[in-house]
């Protein structure tokens, strides 16, 4: 890898944040470098421009961000302080929200604060009904109390929403612009944010929203001024936006990390001939995964922090199980591992950097699987010493030291892999999916040291493992097209005697989706409608070609019974909702070129296997030509991650660069 700076007019450069390290990637029109910072959890933003300056970006270049910013105001509950403003009536409906139970069997439930305490949640007289018609109009002296009420507690931030708003929006809109005379900058209102029914899904995205704008406001600010040039933003979907865009839509962004994972993954899958691919995507403090058959699965119903989400976000599981997953001994003597992470500061014992908790970094390092002196990212230097001192903390006393110390090692990578199985169980298995259909890439800084046992206990046969796997998040950044997305509630019988309102809504909204491109190209328009059975209450989405309504309900069927084993083909189908996809690509990346010819030097070591040292081969990633094959057992080191190739997997690379690992 290489930081080497850059001045030339073609410099764009991904960024991605993560727990113990931000990752960057500079393509311009000398290639690709990449590098790795170590993460500043206290000020993200600190890493963030130390890598630039690194990159030595100018006044013409582009910065693409993965942001954590919106991610941890929610999850710390660090965001804004914030009214809410209902219709006169509605003032709970965060607090009511919905009748299930997370916890099916829990005696004492407990369910996550909502973000806005009751005396900021205010009410407003008017309503709208179900059919859009004006029930009762805005009162002007309520609107006139509502706004003394609000000068008096003295919000930074606002989230409108009202009943059945966006059917019609302008009680919203006249709201809006009261609180703005009054003088709250940051206004969100929900037939913007999330024009669809569902009140309280609305309401929380909204609050969300608005909750998250003037810390994500801040923090892009502080990024423009330090960073000359066009700044984009990754969106939880995987596209980007501009900086702009992404300050008015904080929200769109709260889950943009792991959905640049899958961007790259997919870019790379592609370019090596697969197209049905399972993501991993293991870092310092967690796992992300996800699965493409074709495309990414999309979802509308994320949480975050117990929190309704409901944008259309990439379908991305995520658990607390990465290198720097901190093990310990249960009550029972049991071993746990996760979710606590040592991060970047002090982060695992074997970085040398004060940390002494025994880490699934530090397990790999006792197993023989991360050489000692091979340097990491940002000059990291591992210490056996220190990670062996580690690992032992969970064996006091125990028989024989060093057999002991492997033996827990072992258990400590076995449970982290369990994790990481029931994860990768839960995105294919529940989804309607068998994994063996599909190939898995393996990337993130602990991914490939993990991607073949993973592979084994979901019997795939075949492993991808990018040219630089620790940093694919900021390539994926650089990949994502320039993406916005529409929507419009229409609730109405997927038939034929549809098609007009269908394409009234569609009309509508492609023309708000050309005026917002204009000057960015000419978008590429992707209609997707959200059907269900008539009496369900929950829908799938499912692509519309022109007005081909029947093709759609088909492919609702069979969508239905890859996802829940059933379907009813002669039932009755309904829209619900209307969706519009546009994107502009964006340039690509450079490509990165193995060597052609030449053989590679490999040095041994010993890895342990079953409990016992054995031989292993040690071989440079960037030596590797096209063509090269190999046998397990093997590690091919790289600063940005080391792959683990155990007995009965076999090694090649292809003329991508990429390395792919198959069973014997």
């Amino acid at each position: 890898m290489s930081c080497e700076a850059h001045t030339m007019s073609a410099v764009r450069v991904g960024v991605d944040v993560g727990g113990t390290f931000t990752d960057f990637a500079v393509a311009s029109d000398d290639g690709l470098q990449v590098f790795k910072v170590s993460s500043t959890p206290k000020d993200p933003s600190a890493a963030v421009l130390e890598g630039l300056r690194r990159s030595g970006i100018q006044a013409d270049g582009t910065v693409v961000h993965g942001s954590t910013v919106a991610t941890n105001a929610v999850l710390e509950r660090r965001g804004a302080r914030t009214v809410l403003v209902t219709t006169a009536g509605f003032r709970d409906v965060l607090e009511i929200a919905r009748q299930n139970r997370p916890a099916l069997y829990a005696i004492e439930p407990r369910k996550p604060a909502p973000l806005i305490e009751r005396e900021l949640r205010l009410e407003v007289d008017e309503r709208v009904g179900a059919d859009g018609t004006v029930r009762r109009p805005l009162d002007r002296q309520s609107l006139d109390r509502l706004i003394d009420r609000v000068r008096t507690l003295d919000p930074e931030a606002a989230a409108v929403c009202l009943l059945f708003s966006f059917l019609r929006p302008s009680h919203e809109r006249s709201v809006r612009a009261a609180l703005r005379r009054a003088g709250v900058r940051w206004v969100s209102i929900s037939s913007e944010v999330l024009p669809e029914h569902r009140e309280y899904e609305r309401t929380s995205t909204t609050v969300v929203d608005a909750y998250v704008a003037p810390v994500m406001g801040r923090y892009i600010r502080r990024l423009e001024r330090a960073a000359p040039g066009q700044l984009w933003i990754v969106q939880s979907g995987g596209g980007v936006l501009r900086s702009s865009e992404a300050a008015a839509a904080p929200v769109q962004s709260v889950l943009s990390g792991p959905a640049a994972g899958v961007v790259g993954a997919r870019a790379v899958a592609a370019a090596s001939g697969f197209d049905h691919i399972v993501t991993l995507d293991m870092g310092g403090t967690s796992t992300d995964v996800a699965i493409c058959p074709g495309e990414p699965l999309r979802r509308t119903d994320a949480t975050v922090g117990g929190l309704p989400v409901a944008i259309p976000m990439t379908d991305i599981h995520t658990v607390g199980a990465g290198g720097g997953s901190i093990a310990a001994r249960d009550e029972a003597g049991g071993l746990r591992v996760g979710p606590r992470s040592a991060g970047a500061q002090p982060g695992p014992a074997a970085y040398g950097r004060g940390g002494v908790e025994p880490t699934v970094t530090d397990a790999n390092v006792v197993l023989g699987r991360l050489i000692a002196d091979e340097s990491l990212a940002d000059d990291v230097a591992l210490d056996a010493a220190a990670a062996a001192a580690a690992v032992d903390r969970l064996t006091p006393g125990r028989g024989r030291r060093m057999e002991s110390r492997l033996r827990v090692a072992a258990g400590v990578v076995a449970v982290a892999d369990a994790h990481m199985e029931r994860a990768l169980r839960v995105i294919t298995l529940e989804r309607g999916y068998d994994p063996r259909d599909f190939t898995l890439v393996a990337f993130g800084g602990a991914g490939p040291l993990h991607g073949c046992a993973l592979a084994e206990r979901l019997e795939i046969d075949r492993v991808l493992v990018p040219r630089f796997p620790g940093v694919l998040s900021a390539l994926g950044a650089l990949s994502g097209e320039h993406v916005r997305e529409y929507s419009a509630t229409l609730l109405r019988p997927a038939t034929t005697a549809s098609v007009r309102a269908l394409t009234t809504a569609f009309g509508r909204l492609e023309r708000t989706a050309r005026r917002d491109f204009a000057g960015a190209g000419r978008p590429r328009l992707r209609r997707l409608l959200d059907l269900r059975y008539v009496g369900q209450s929950y829908e799938l989405t499912v692509p519309l070609r022109g007005r081909n309504i029947a093709g759609a309900v088909r492919a609702f069927h069979q969508r239905h019974q890859e996802r829940y084993a059933h379907s009813r083909p002669n039932a009755r189908v309904e829209i619900v909702v209307t969706r519009l996809v546009a994107s502009v690509e964006q340039p690509s990346v450079p490509d990165v070129r193995p060597p052609v010819a030449g053989r590679p030097t490999a040095r041994p070591t010993r890895v342990v296997v079953d409990g016992e040292f054995r031989p292993a081969r040690v071989f440079s990633r960037a030596d590797l030509p096209v063509g090269f094959r190999a046998r397990g057992p093997l590690l091919i080191v790289q600063d940005d991650a080391t792959t683990w190739a155990p007995s009965g997997w076999r090694a090649s690379v292809d003329r991508q660069a990429t390395l792919l690992l198959e069973r014997n």
